[in-house]
């Protein structure tokens, strides 16, 4: 019987092993393989790339960091006006990065986040010792009070009440009654005869600006609305019929409605549902809309992963005689976030940027204080140089969160490519 036409009746002539393809020698290699076309186009892109950048690199290089106006600027330049002036940078770096924020108080913003950036990389570690991870979150209790300020008694008074509860809960009370005592504590504590002017100076949330204003609006929206999102899409795929209904009526609001508007309410209308007198900060109000912004798209990220685990892992839980919670915290929720790692930071550095659309209600942003400096006659006409070193943080700080997701999911990685 005759082989089918498809199949190879004489064996395969060797051929040398193929050329490398890792390296400089390897894309050259791989780009002369493609024929003419590919290696002219791979030319032009590289001419292309080289243009630029020499010509980024030429307009950058100036002397003209001395300068304190734009005229000055220029008159160092001379008949090289077409570079850079960097002046604008020296004088008014400080308040692109903290904005408004009392000079003489500058120590606390720098300690505050000279205590969050070891709590977050102590948090941010894959493998941490049994337990110890929640000792990340004490900068997140300590740094709002140095931002703010204020007295100290209601400080003392929640750190009394935390510790109280915390003692009741190790010492094997039920959670309830753990909360009883902590409310109980927090009442005592408040009523203790502590001054009022005992403290740190209050500062407004209309003093905040700049990076720092971005960077605290978008630190407590990630870190509130990881696990608000997580709730609402365990909540969204629930069997109780009237949580279902909740959780999918508000991620489908939320998502429906440009967050410029929620900004608005934050701004104007939150505070009619306040009770009289109440000086809720508009910054804390603004943290709040874009939590629950950030939340709703959280959500179908993780539902969409939740989706995703098998459903032959529920059973199994269901066979070992595992509760809903436990099959949940065990089972379903580490797969399903590590499957949603890409999207989820994908969400925050959305809602990193999306900080910038709090200079329509009046707080100044990092853009905001660039456009008000622009309209400082000794800087009108600036644009490249401060547009530029605000884009460059924020690049940096975006691209910092793009490569701990891919280290992330390199350090979770169980199929070991």
């Amino acid at each position: 019987m005759p082989a089918p036409s498809f199949c190879r009746t004489e064996a395969i002539a060797p051929r040398p092993a193929p050329e490398a393809r890792s390296g400089l020698a390897g894309r050259l290699a791989d780009i002369r393989r493609r024929g003419p076309l590919q290696a002219a186009v791979s030319l032009f892109s590289i001419g292309v790339l080289v243009w630029i950048v020499w010509t980024v690199l030429s307009w950058s290089l100036s002397d003209t960091w001395s300068a304190s106006s734009l005229s000055q600027c220029r008159e160092i330049l001379a008949d090289e006006r077409h570079k850079a002036c960097w002046g604008v940078i020296r004088e008014r770096w400080l308040q692109i990065l903290i904005g408004f924020y009392p000079r003489d108080l500058i120590w606390r913003p720098i300690l505050a986040f000279g205590l969050l950036v070891p709590g977050l990389a102590w948090l941010l570690r894959v493998k941490a010792p049994p337990g110890g991870r929640k000792w990340g979150f004490v900068p997140f209790a300590v740094a709002p009070y140095l931002l703010w300020g204020g007295p100290v008694a209601p400080v003392l008074s929640a750190v009394l009440a935390g510790l109280a509860a915390w003692l009741a809960y190790r010492c094997g009370a039920r959670v309830w009654f753990a909360l009883c005592v902590a409310v109980a504590t927090f009442a005592a504590a408040h009523a203790l005869p502590v001054s009022g002017d005992v403290g740190l100076a209050p500062v407004t949330g209309r003093e905040f600006g700049g990076f720092l204003l971005s960077v605290v609006i978008g630190l407590c929206a990630i870190v509130f609305s990881l696990p608000l999102g997580i709730a609402l899409a365990l909540g969204r795929t629930s069997r109780l019929p009237l949580l279902r209904l909740v959780s999918t009526g508000f991620i489908e609001f939320i998502r429906g409605v440009p967050l410029i508007t929620l900004l608005f309410v934050a701004s104007t209308l939150l505070n009619i549902f306040l009770p009289p007198g109440t000086n809720f900060d508009i910054v804390l109000r603004v943290i709040i809309m874009v939590t629950l912004f950030a939340a709703a798209y959280v959500a179908e990220v993780v539902r969409g992963a939740l989706s995703a685990v098998p459903r032959g892992q529920t059973e199994g839980a269901a066979s070992l005689g595992l509760a809903y919670w436990q099959t949940q915290r065990l089972i379903v929720l580490p797969q399903a976030l590590r499957i949603s790692i890409p999207g989820i930071v994908s969400t925050f550095i959305s809602v990193f940027k999306d900080t910038t659309l709090v200079s329509v209600i009046g707080l100044l942003d990092p853009l905001g204080l660039a456009n008000n400096i622009r309209a400082d006659s000794a800087w009108t006409g600036i644009a490249w140089e401060i547009y530029g070193f605000v884009a460059v943080l924020f690049f940096a700080l975006c691209f910092a969160m793009s490569q701990y997701s891919m280290w992330l999911e390199r350090q979770l990685r169980t199929d070991h490519r």
